[in-house]
């Protein structure tokens, strides 16, 4: 008989019985765990390529009707034709995450049109606005992926949207689901007198010959890709799954830094560079390959842990380039400088110079939001003044190219007259928000309408102030809005007030940056704010601020020195 261990034997020097080490469970990575898929969502990726429901929406859907359409091709094959279901109007943000989706989605569509790198024009704004005019209750967000969203739209109406976009080179496909979403490019790439290098050929490239390529239709989630050569460094590159700015080695010239594994939501994670210099024409070959690093080893069974800086968190960069240079590129890069962070104004605002002589004017619109009718004026404006050239950007401006210095203040002047701003206040120059509790299914409070109304209420309480202020109003922990790297971050939740009433209401981020001493700014302690509070509460810490602040300190900076109670 073979010998019994005592028990003795069995406990470990803390004198615990020792129990086997757990087999750890699968993450779903396709080069590990094989393709075997570990939840719904993963079977429905795989039983077909998800863009095979767009010809059920031509035939079938929408000559039945919303209730015709199976749950998994609403939700989610519907997410890669760019269409998701909004929330009912009737439901407060009280119910987020306590009924089912399928309880708080209503029969309309949001609809999300695509501008890679911002390409816009007067004819396509005329088109969009048309759309929105007829299909979407006049409706009209620019996005800080300079996107344009549609809301109201019913399934009965889409094929003949997607025809009129077509008409101008638009598309709706790809504008949301796992795959690579919407390309963010610098808004004056090949125009402005500041570039560094003209990333447009990249960026066309890979729409061209990639996108529509199936290999990159089943990815663990969503991949944020964005390139710009504009030394403003102008995509937010530290919070995409890649992104490449311009970079110049001392040796080869201008070419492109690349940063991976950015995010935000509940587990922000800064980009981080793979030490290197890529040159113009292999951006689309190491885009790819890192598309292909996410498909291959992105973990895919938890949907919350899907993205690609949860893998190069676990990795490390070190290891993440090897894997990139040995198994998809075959080929070492070029180790490169790193690219100074600028330290100023990523956005657009204003007038500036181009390459040719003329400039360029940004405008804003306030938080983004148009109506139908706005973009049809806004194009009348462009055509009235020769101007074939619009750009959307990250920051929700409306650029428009080619103006002759002697056009810049009547241009201004039109465009104020259609309800854009051409010298907004710092307030309205840097507030930002997402859909909120409107037509967000998963939002806890009002975004857009506060962030308007917030707006006016600085204005006249505060006035302009001398240093930007960065408000972001987001409606529930993901981060659309980019709470955690704003002055001020407002973060959506279901609170408790006075009277014991659960009432819309935000958790604060204050001093989140994006440029110099990146961070994801310091939370006030057990710190909320209703949200019908959200002015006095602004106003509250501004003049703190601005009685306490040093010369040249910047808010950011003196949030991380103040005192708790003057954050509260």
């Amino acid at each position: 008989m073979a010998p019994t261990a005592t028990v003795t034997e069995a406990r470990g020097k803390a004198g615990a019985v020792k129990r086997p080490a757990r087999a750890k469970k699968p993450e779903g990575q396709w080069k590990i765990d094989g393709r075997s898929p570990l939840n719904h969502a993963e079977e429905v990726k795989q039983e077909e390529d998800a863009l095979a429901v767009k010809q059920r929406v031509i035939d079938v859907y929408s000559q039945q009707g919303f209730d015709s359409i199976p749950a998994d091709d609403l939700n989610p094959r519907f997410k890669w034709l760019g269409i998701y279901t909004q929330r009912r109007q009737d439901l407060g943000g009280e119910l987020t995450g306590q009924v089912p989706d399928d309880q708080l989605q209503d029969k309309y569509l949001m609809m999300r049109v695509r501008f890679d790198g911002g390409l816009a024009s007067p004819e396509r704004l005329r088109v969009v606005g048309e759309i929105s005019r007829d299909y979407a209750r006049s409706t009209a967000d620019f996005t800080d992926r300079q996107n344009i969203q549609l809301h109201w739209i019913r399934i009965e109406d889409v094929p003949a949207i997607w025809d009129r976009l077509e008409s101008v080179g638009l598309t709706t496909l790809l504008g949301c689901g796992d795959v690579p979403r919407i390309i963010l490019g610098s808004p004056v790439a090949g125009v402005s007198a500041e570039e560094i290098i003209d990333a447009t050929p990249a960026i066309e490239r890979i729409q061209q010959e990639l996108l529509p390529n199936p290999e990159f239709h089943n990815l663990p989630r969503k991949f944020k890709s964005a390139i710009s050569g504009h030394s403003r460094q102008d995509v937010t590159h530290e919070i995409q799954d890649i992104c490449f700015v311009g970079s110049v080695h001392p040796e080869h010239g201008p070419g492109f830094e690349c940063f991976v594994g950015g995010g935000l939501s509940t587990n922000p994670m800064i980009a981080q560079s793979l030490g290197a210099w890529i040159p113009l024409d292999e951006v689309p070959d190491v885009w790819a390959g890192v598309a292909r690093i996410f498909r291959d080893y992105g973990f895919r069974r938890l949907r919350n842990r899907a993205r690609l800086k949860f893998l190069v968190a676990q990795w490390g960069i070190e290891k993440f380039r090897e894997v990139l240079e040995t198994e998809y590129l075959g080929r070492p890069l070029i180790d490169g400088p790193h690219q100074p962070i600028n330290p100023g104004y990523r956005d657009h605002i204003g007038a500036h110079p181009q390459k040719d002589g003329k400039f360029y004017l940004g405008v804003k619109p306030t938080v983004g939001h148009t109506t139908g009718e706005q973009l049809i004026a806004i194009a009348d404006v462009a055509e009235r003044f020769g101007i074939e050239r619009i750009r959307t950007t990250a920051e929700k401006e409306l650029l428009f190219l080619d103006v002759e210095r002697t056009d810049l203040t009547a241009l201004s002047d039109a465009l104020d007259e259609t309800g854009l701003f051409s010298k907004p206040s710092e307030w309205r120059r840097n507030i930002i928000s997402c859909t909120g509790l409107e037509f967000c299914k998963l939002a806890h409070a009002t975004t857009k309408a506060r962030a308007v109304e917030l707006v006016d209420e600085l204005e006249d309480r505060i006035g302009d102030i001398d240093v930007p202020v960065r408000i972001a109003l987001n409606g529930c922990p993901n981060s659309c809005a980019r709470t955690q790297v704003a002055d001020i971050g407002f973060k959506g939740q279901t609170v408790t007030d006075d009277q014991g009433n659960r009432v819309e209401g935000f958790q604060v981020h204050l001093g989140g940056s994006m440029n110099i001493n990146a961070n994801f700014g310091r939370k006030v302690k057990g710190h909320k704010v209703i949200a019908d509070e959200v002015g006095n509460y602004v106003v509250r810490v501004v003049e703190h601020f601005k009685q306490q602040r040093h010369e040249e300190e910047t808010f950011q900076e003196w949030v991380q020195r103040a005192d708790e109670e003057d954050l509260k």
